[in-house]
């Protein structure tokens, strides 16, 4: 009996590269943005693309992608979720690449932005004004839109956007911004609230023209001992 190897070197085979994509979202007054960069480099030298690159061979995706983060805009230590692979053959012009699409939540006020790298420079949004996008990620941006507005109805990761103390109008103000909806202001506390996943502070807003409301917290260790037990965040 005849037994062949069956092995064949990976350089035999061509191969695309892999890049990492990020869609960074943040909430400005009541205005849903997302992080852009100007490209330094071709393809589309000088548009605004999503921050990335290419993986390093010795780096998991997730590492990749905070790298780039990082390097592109400043931005690290952020709520980053897996998104969706893109992998159409001419999505880059330059030759054969998949991406990896992430999308992330940030409270603006903590994070100061800085172009680096192959960024000239990296802005705020609004998504609802945005300009042409590199490569093909405005079709990246609607997914991670879509994924978001979906998400937020069922798992508290609206409250990212927020700083760490915030009153029930802007909590309110956040799902209204995101879903593109009004909703009835008694309903919306009264089914927050009844969740106990809020802790009220002592505290009140400071240096506002209107009457000062009061701040609270997410309790997120509660969350997670309640998600152990089958609770379901739902609105």
């Amino acid at each position: 009996m005849l037994i062949t190897n069956c092995y064949m070197p990976y350089n035999d085979y061509p191969h695309p590269a892999l890049t990492v994509d990020c869609v960074v979202f943040g909430l400005d007054e009541g205005d849903l943005k997302v992080m852009l960069i100007q490209r330094k480099l071709s393809p589309f030298k000088g548009e605004w693309a999503l921050p990335g690159g290419f993986v390093r061979i010795s780096e998991s995706l997730e590492e990749a992608a905070r790298r780039e983060l990082q390097e592109e805009t400043g931005i690290e230590q952020v709520f980053l979720e897996q998104l969706y692979t893109f992998g159409a053959v001419d999505r880059d012009p330059r030759y054969r690449v998949v991406t990896v699409a992430y999308y992330a939540l940030v409270n603006l006020a903590d994070h100061q932005i800085r172009a680096a790298t192959d960024a000239s420079k990296a802005a705020w949004c609004s998504v609802s004004n945005l300009p042409p996008l590199a490569f093909d990620h405005e079709q990246i941006l609607a997914m991670a839109l879509a994924r978001l507005k979906g998400k937020v109805r069922y798992e508290p990761i609206g409250f990212e956007l927020l700083p760490q103390k915030f009153t029930l109008s802007q909590l309110q103000k956040l799902y209204e911004t995101i879903l593109g909806t009004v909703l009835d202001k008694r309903n919306f506390r009264k089914k927050i609230l009844k969740m106990d996943l809020l802790i009220e502070l002592p505290e009140m807003q400071t240096d506002v023209s209107h009457r000062a409301a009061r701040l609270y917290q997410f309790d997120a260790a509660k969350y997670q001992k309640l998600k152990t037990q089958g609770f379901n965040f739902e609105l």
